[in-house]
Order: C-alpha cells, then structure tokens, then sequence
C-alpha cells in the first residue's frame, strides 16, 4: 500500500514538471490520443492543459451530469465531455439540466420552468396560478392576492380586472365579486359592499343608483324597492316620507302633489275643481256665447248695409221723372236770388 502512495506521489510530481508518463490511472482531463491496433495500451501526445497522458478508458458523462476539469489530475480524454472516471462527471445543479450524455456543460432552465433538484434531465413546468420571470429557477414564484395565471409556463401573473377579487395566493382565475358588493380597482384582493342608495345584481359589474321613486336603506343590496303609495321618496338611500294631509302620493312618487289653491281642492287621490272655479267657467262660457251672438248680429248688420248701397243706383232710374212748374221732380232747386 505504502510503494502505490510513493507511486502516486512520483507521478504527480512529474505531472507538475511537465513530463508525460505512460501508466494507466485515472482523471477526468482531456487530452487527444490514438490507439494502436497491436496493443490496448493508449499513448498521445497531451493537449497544453494535460500534463500527462493516461487514457485507457474514457467514459461518457451520463445525462444529468457534466465533465469538469477542475481537478489535478492529468489523465485525458480525447473527446469532449468524456473522462477516464465517471467519479469526475459533475451533476447538474438545481435551475439546470442536461438531456445529453458527454456534455461539457448544463443548460438553465428556460422562463416558465424550473429545476429543484441536482442532475436533472429537464425542467418542470410552472403550474397555474405561478410563474418564473428568470432563467436557471430553482422554484416557481406564486402569484400574490390580487393576481393570477390560468396557464403554465407562465412568465409574470395578471392583475384582477375590475369586479373581480383574488384574496389568496396562487389563483388560477379571479373571482367575481356577489351581488351587492364590487370592486372598482384592478388587482383587488376583495370586494367591497354596496353603499345605501345603491344595488347590485349577479349581472352586474359595478353598484348603481337606484332609479327615481325607489329607495334602499341597506349595505349590500342587490335590488331597490320602489316608493310605497301615500309615501314619497325624495333621495334613494332615505326611508319612504309619509304624504301630507293635502297632497297626494301615488306609488313611485319622488315629492308630494298639491292641487292648485283656490281653484282645485284635493279629493281622495286626485283634484276636483273648486265652486268657485265652477261659477267662474260658467260666466266665461256666457259670455263667450254673447260675445258670438253680437259678432253674429254685427256681421248681419253689415251685410244688410252692403246690400242696401248695392241697390240705389238701380232705384234712381226707376223713378218716373215728374214737373212742377215746368221743373222736374229729379231735377235741383236752382234758387234766382232775392
């Protein structure tokens, strides 16, 4: 045992003068070699980084693993990724990975994937719901409240739209908000209620106002109740007021109705004229009438007057023309003088 350690001790000081040996040990160098077709003895001339040649078995690093060259040791091979021992091939670390055999280096993994173990073969895919926005990963990020991802290999998580909520980690998909509540923001993490005057359906996005003549006095409500008769609804988060004594109220009414003072009076759920009114109208409709008839007689009036100078110059020559002392009766005076 003790001449092996002084043999060994022999070679490796004449590794580091520089000198090539020819014995078979093993080392995970490179080195560039022919073999003899008479004898299973491999000699050649090293490469600058062998220091010796040694290289009767050369090995091929098994997928998952890689060749290193990081040693002392001055045996090698001729091909890359191949050593003399497969002690030398190196596992691939965690985030990398190697599907070859012989290879002189891992591959990291690629955005999207990850590797959480030495010697991997390939990479995992990111689940719904994480992500890898970085090459070599060694784990998938979850995606926080307010975030998701519906797919895998996903490289970053999408905020929430409005009306959706996600109050975990991880979420494949975002929830949307119950009625009677909402969420105006992206990425929120939860939902807030509808305010009193407001209502939300299963349909809905957002919280709406409730229409004109309906009310809701509530927190998260998804419907509004419509005013009550004999009551009025001046603002939709306010309880129903009852209707004055004098005014009416129908179903739906936003403010009470008067009737017109002195000439409505209110009965029952309508206004009816006054007696005032009443004697009113009949004297305008008299009047009305008398002022048709005097119209009409005045028009009749006219009529006949028309009629009466259309006529006279046909009565002047029907007249029988008489004298009088030699004068006719058509003719005019003529006065002599005194």
């Amino acid at each position: 045992m003790s001449r092996y350690h002084e043999t060994c001790s022999v070679v490796f000081v004449l590794c580091l003068l520089g000198f090539a040996v020819s014995q078979t040990t093993d080392g995970p160098s490179i080195s560039n070699s022919t073999e003899s077709s008479n004898s299973s003895t491999v000699t050649s001339t090293a490469s600058p980084e062998c220091l010796m040649v040694n290289t009767s078995t050369c090995l091929a690093c098994s997928p998952g693993t890689h060749y290193s060259n990081e040693t002392l040791n001055c045996s090698c091979c001729p091909d890359a990724g191949m050593c003399s021992s497969l002690a030398y091939c190196v596992l691939c670390p965690m985030g990398y990975f190697q599907l070859l055999a012989g290879q002189l280096q891992c591959l990291p993994c690629m955005q999207g994937f990850y590797s959480n173990s030495t010697g991997a073969l390939f990479c995992h895919s990111c689940q719904p719901g994480s992500f890898s926005n970085r090459t070599a990963s060694q784990i998938c990020s979850e995606c926080g409240p307010g975030y998701y991802t519906s797919i895998e290999n996903s490289t970053t998580c999408e905020p929430c739209q409005l009306g959706t909520y996600c109050n975990t980690s991880r979420c494949t998909e975002c929830l949307k908000c119950p009625t009677g509540s909402e969420a105006l923001q992206i990425a929120s993490r939860d939902c807030t209620l509808c305010r009193p005057g407001m209502y939300k359906t299963v349909h809905d996005t957002m919280c709406h106002i409730c229409e004109s003549g309906s009310y809701q006095t509530k927190w998260g409500q998804e419907n509004c109740d419509i005013c009550p008769s004999n009551y009025y609804c001046p603002s939709p988060d306010v309880s129903p007021i009852l209707c004055p004594v004098d005014a009416f109220c129908p179903e739906g009414s936003v403010a009470p109705g008067y009737c017109m003072e002195t000439f409505f009076r209110k009965v029952g759920d309508t206004c009816q004229l006054t007696p005032l009114t009443i004697a009113l109208l009949v004297i305008a409709i008299a009047l009305m009438i008398v002022i048709v008839l005097l119209v009409i007689l005045r028009k009749r009036k006219d009529q006949d007057r028309e009629l009466t100078l259309s006529r006279t110059p046909l009565l002047a020559k029907e007249r029988t023309p008489k004298k009088s002392y030699g004068v006719a009766w058509d003719a005019e005076p003529v006065y002599a003088g005194w």
